[in-house]
């Protein structure tokens, strides 16, 4: 029987060699990186939507429209809208992102015994095409333009949204691909909607570094097989679902940082 002592190493070499096996979280100048021995290069960028884009102005129209039950509605019709997305992906009954929007949305009103005119609907839904950037994602932008990284939308928008976003704030330039969910017809944390970036790219997964803005998100990535930055700026805890994203922090130097480190 093997002493303690080689069970102990045994169980270190497993931790900290191996493709899936990235170590344990660090923490450095980088923010938390989970590097592993002999990954490769960071060649691309896959980006969900909100690292980029910030929703808060949206929230606001919410507000104004629903003085009083504004940040409720919010919270019912993010929770329905991703709750419709993974049941859509389920059940196979795909409608695109958009689509799902607006369904949970009036639904969300109507349980919460709110009137949603129709003018009060477009308005709300129509902040979603005019979202501004956050203020560091031009500077990052620049940043991995010059390192001649890749760069990619992959979310569950629908291409007119991303599309519509990019020009209101002039920087659909820096991106090769606008890829949405669409492509797959199924929404994240679907593999096949991962994949996409793997397609288009024409790079293995271990090349891309999957940049998300929700938990859920930043854990499926992990769980394809991307190295996966979580931008975590509103400060949300992980996510109890047995996989730590490779690298955490509340801004795009945490992505940079980690494109650098590798």
């Amino acid at each position: 029987m093997k002493n303690k002592r080689d069970l102990n190493r045994r169980d270190f070499m497993a931790l900290t060699t191996g493709g899936a096996a990235f170590g344990i979280a660090l923490a450095s100048p980088f923010g938390n990186f989970a590097l592993a021995a002999g990954q490769q290069k960071i060649k691309a960028i896959a980006f969900d939507a909100f690292p980029i884009f910030d929703p808060r102005s949206a929230f606001k129209v919410v507000k104004k429209r629903f003085p009083e039950h504004g940040d409720d509605l919010r919270k019912a019709w993010f929770k329905k809208i991703f709750g419709y997305t993974w049941l859509r992906t389920s059940g196979k009954q795909y409608k695109n992102f958009w689509h799902v929007m607006e369904d949970a949305l009036q639904f969300s009103a109507k349980s919460m015994q709110l009137e949603l005119t129709p003018e009060k609907q477009e308005n709300i839904m129509k902040a979603f095409l005019r979202l501004p950037v956050w203020k560091d994602v031009k500077p990052a932008l620049e940043a991995l333009k010059e390192q001649n990284i890749r760069l990619a939308f992959l979310s569950n928008m629908t291409e007119d949204m991303l599309r519509e976003n990019l020009q209101h704030n002039g920087i659909e330039n820096y991106f090769e691909f606008v890829l949405s969910t669409d492509r797959a017809q199924a929404f994240k944390p679907a593999p096949k909607a991962y994949q996409l970036g793997v397609d288009a790219f024409g790079l293995q997964k271990e090349e891309i570094a999957f940049t998300a803005f929700a938990g859920w998100d930043a854990v499926g990535a992990t769980w394809f097989g991307y190295p996966t930055v979580w931008v975590n700026r509103l400060g949300f805890p992980l996510e109890k679902l047995d996989a730590v994203p490779h690298a955490s922090g509340r801004n795009l130097k945490t992505l940079t940082d980690f494109v650098g480190a590798n």
